[in-house]
């Protein structure tokens, strides 16, 4: 939540060219209604079945660049239709950085309770390990503009082609 996932989703679509999936915006376009109503009426489990569905739809698509919510990760399917069907990107950002980033937004439901910095560090805890599994590539995204972050995975990304392809 609040890593920039969406922001640099966007920028690398243009860059390459392809069309720019946000699974949450999948969902709330389906469903017609926000995420929290989403978590108000199915909760958090009914809201990762929406997740996990969208994301294997979207990861059935070709040659698009898809960012995905904070908790997708959660869910062993999600994890492993990312990592085989695309090249995944882990833009890792410091809890601290992340509360900055999002105490003011109200559309995230996981963060409205008493001490939104002690979920975030609590989210970041059980999450990190599985992003850094999951992830062909970890970026340190807290110090860096989402112009330099792009560059980087761009970078990176045709690194990465030129070896498959030798």
């Amino acid at each position: 939540m609040g890593a920039g996932k969406t922001t640099v989703g966007r920028q690398l679509a243009r860059r390459l060219g392809r069309r720019f999936y946000d699974s949450d915006h999948e969902i709330v376009a389906r469903t017609g209604v926000p995420i929290p109503t989403i978590f108000e009426i199915e909760g958090e489990a009914g809201f990762r079945r929406r997740e996990s569905q969208t994301i294997a739809e979207l990861s059935e698509l070709r040659g698009i660049v898809m960012a995905t919510g904070g908790g997708a990760v959660l869910a062993e399917e999600n994890r492993h239709c990312l990592q085989s069907t695309g090249w995944v990107v882990y833009l890792c950002v410091p809890p601290l950085l992340l509360h900055q980033r999002t105490r003011n937004d109200r559309n995230r439901p996981l963060l409205q309770v008493d001490d939104p910095l002690a979920r975030l560090e609590s989210l970041h805890a059980v999450r990190d390990p599985l992003y850094r599994a999951t992830a062909h590539l970890v970026v340190e995204g807290g110090m860096l503009l989402a112009a330099g972050i792009t560059h980087h995975i761009l970078r990176e990304f045709n690194q990465a082609c030129a070896r498959t392809s030798s």
